[in-house]
């Protein structure tokens, strides 16, 4: 390993070698950090030491404090240096090994998040596990010295029972991780969420359960399916309140836009003010399905302010997608964010800043830690251009006037720090959340940003051998892609296809979910691992498939292999589609609502789906008004297909049934199947739209 000679270079530890930002923001640590490498885990045989195993991500508000608490002190890094070999691992580049370990925290304390703090053998078996500690004993809650000299002390005189700990949990733990409880899925489990997201609604501010509250897109995209199928107004009622409340409180960002990770409160006023990429292409697609199915040109609005967030703000000159803003700035959370009155008096005047103020909800008071998180939760956003004396339409265009001016003096601010890494992954779902937007609204601007994102992955993040690699930062590429990797991809791919209707991308879906079952697939029980048969091995090789934050890769996969099934006539995949559920299916009954994408994929399996083939000219103004009318509906159980007349590239290698859903009479002809049969084909645009109603 080499060190630059100068004098700032001879105080960095072995982190400043390393591309990812967040370690390289311990770089500077006195404590003597490695990376995940084999050279530590030597060191630590060699010098029969315990592992201290510190995992994080470089947004991440809790693990900035823990390292200007603990890893900037002398005292804490004096303890790690002589009884420790300290490992820094970043969350989003190695999540096969937060998996692991966060998956170790939960069983031996019963929760977790991060900063995780692991203490582990030397041969990776954990036998300590927790996630914050502050330095010195405080509120109860033992300090990190403490944890440290006592696990140093068992280490040194009850060794062989530390031994036997670290055995017993890695031998309960790895065939959990591993395992999957068989069974048949139905329709109950269906109802079955539906009814638990009944029961944990909150009628008042939306969203489901008690603070903190997280937006979690897809078990609204699943109730969006449950009322699409069911008839259930219930179901779309809930959906609606969620997303007007959710864009009404300060998650959202009034000024600049974009959604934070979540509420410190029922309100959704208060965020942890860290930006995610996931969040905000989740949350677009889902408001842009809502916009489908209701016509309400409001939540095609806050979609299209979240897509010129991340085009203006994370978006890679390259064309990719970095992955978080942090909720600090100058070391203080949320202060990029928050407003007093003078502040925003000084900028518009008394009189503009009077109303932008009442507007947002900005008081002498404040909201937050004496300053103002501006938000819209008590607001009637339908009477308050009364207020300011004029029409609906001129206020709307005077508060768009004040809120530029405003921003722009916001980026005068210092900003937070921005993760500028690109995961693969992340932007597999930004890609999927451009092609629909840009379908959907007829945006082509939107589906050239998810192209231009794609042809960077395809570039820059796939091997020789074309194994897709997880993260890209600085020029390199790194670590074989994970499940999420795989079938984050292959959703962006299906609906990129699915907006632009270039073969490539259906073909390049194709070619790497073939490549992901051979990876990653479960030949004795079925489901996908969360790693590949080519990656490092650790103690267990898990399979996730609760949908938290983003939704696991295995419920993502299950959705994309009935669609390219659908999509290209292959059975295979859906044969696939089929003993992963039959996989997971014990899962999935004991707790349904924590499954809410892999249900997404049982709806698909269980209800009957159209595939819609348009066949005629690309740039004929018939074919595109056929196009366009379907982008617009909300048709969640339905693929979509262009065979393009004209044209050299033959879409019938890939998708044989097309070879005879050709064009009519020169014009635009469109092929309806339903449930495994075929309508009559049409070539009038308002017979097409009475089929698909």
């Amino acid at each position: 390993m080499t060190h630059e000679k100068n004098e700032e270079q001879k105080r960095a530890n072995r982190l400043i070698d390393e591309k990812s930002p967040y370690l390289l923001q311990h770089a500077y640590n006195p404590v003597n950090w490695y990376p995940w490498d084999e050279e530590a885990f030597e060191k630590a045989k060699k010098e029969h030491k315990p592992i201290f195993l510190s995992i994080g991500y470089s947004t991440c508000h809790w693990c900035h404090v823990m390292e200007r608490e603990s890893f900037e002190d002398e005292d804490v890094a004096k303890v790690l240096n002589d009884g420790f070999v300290s490992i820094k691992v970043d969350r989003e580049e190695r999540p096969d090994i937060d998996t692991l370990y966060m998956s170790v925290c939960q069983a031996m304390t019963g929760q977790g998040g991060w900063p995780l703090t692991i203490i582990m053998t030397p041969d990776k078996k954990p036998f300590f596990a927790g996630t914050y500690f502050p330095k010195e004993d405080k509120w109860g809650r033992p300090g990190l010295i403490s944890v440290l000299n006592q696990a140093l002390e068992k280490w040194e005189n009850e060794h062989d029972k530390i031994q036997r700990i670290s055995d017993k949990i890695t031998t309960i733990l790895e065939p959990r991780l591993s395992a999957s409880s068989r069974g048949e899925l139905d329709k109950s489990s269906l109802n079955q969420a539906y009814e638990r997201y009944l029961q944990t609604f909150d009628a008042t501010y939306g969203g489901f359960g008690q603070a903190p509250k997280f937006p979690t897109p897809h078990n609204l995209m699943f109730l969006l399916r449950h009322w699409k199928l069911t008839g259930e107004e219930k179901a779309l009622a809930m959906v609606e309140k969620t997303l007007d409340a959710m864009y009404r409180g300060g998650i959202y960002d009034h000024i600049g836009y974009g959604f934070a990770r979540y509420s410190t409160d029922e309100k959704w006023l208060v965020p942890h003010f860290e930006k995610m990429l996931y969040d905000n292409a989740l949350l677009a697609i889902t408001y842009i399905e809502a916009y489908q199915a209701t016509g309400k040109t409001f939540y095609a609005r806050v979609a299209e302010e979240i897509f010129t967030y991340i085009l203006r703000d994370m978006t890679d000159p390259e064309g990719a997608f970095y992955s978080a803003e942090d909720a600090d700035s100058e070391g203080v959370e949320g202060k990029f964010y928050v407003w007093t009155p003078d502040e925003v008096k000084r900028i518009l005047g008394e009189t503009d800043g009077e109303l932008f103020c009442d507007y947002y909800n900005i008081s002498p008071g404040g909201n937050f830690e004496g300053k103002n998180i501006p938000n819209l939760i008590q607001q009637d956003l339908d009477t308050f251009h009364k207020k300011a004396g004029i029409n609906r339409e001129e206020w709307e265009n005077k508060l768009s006037i004040l809120r530029q001016k405003i921003f722009e003096q916001r980026e005068k601010r210092v900003h937070p720090h921005k993760d500028d890494k690109i995961l693969t992954s992340w932007n597999g779902l930004m890609i999927a959340a451009l092609a629909r937007g840009g379908k959907v609204l007829d945006r082509p601007e939107w589906i050239d940003a998810a192209a231009r994102a794609k042809d960077f992955i395809l570039e820059h993040l796939i091997r020789e051998d074309g194994r897709l690699l997880a993260r890209y930062r600085d020029g390199e590429a790194a670590f074989p892609g994970y499940i999420d990797d795989y079938a984050f991809f292959i959703w962006g791919l299906i609906e990129l296809y699915e907006a632009g209707y270039q073969i490539r991308d259906l073909q390049n879906a194709a070619e790497l979910q073939r490549r992901m079952i051979d990876i990653f697939w479960d030949s004795e029980n079925g489901g996908f691992f969360f790693y590949g048969r080519d990656s490092e091995q650790l103690f267990a090789r898990p399979k996730e498939i609760y949908d938290g934050a983003t939704p696991s890769g295995n419920s993502v996969a299950a959705l994309n292999l009935l669609k390219m099934s659908r999509l290209t006539g292959d059975s295979d995949f859906e044969k696939t589609a089929e003993e992963q559920m039959k996989a997971f299916a014990g899962d999935i009954q004991e707790h349904p609502p924590a499954h809410s994408y892999f249900l997404m994929a049982l709806q698909f399996a269980l209800y009957p789906t159209r595939e819609i083939v348009i066949a005629g000219e690309r740039n004929h103004q018939d074919t595109r008004d056929m196009i366009r009318a379907i982008h617009k509906m909300f048709l969640p159980q339905a693929v979509t297909l262009l065979n393009p007349a004209g044209e050299t590239t033959d879409l019938t290698e890939l998708v044989p049934f097309v070879k005879d859903q050709t064009q009519r009479d020169g014009k635009a002809t469109a092929y309806v199947c339903e449930n495994f049969a075929c309508q009559s084909p049409v070539t009038e645009l308002e017979r097409l739209k009475k089929q698909l109603t």
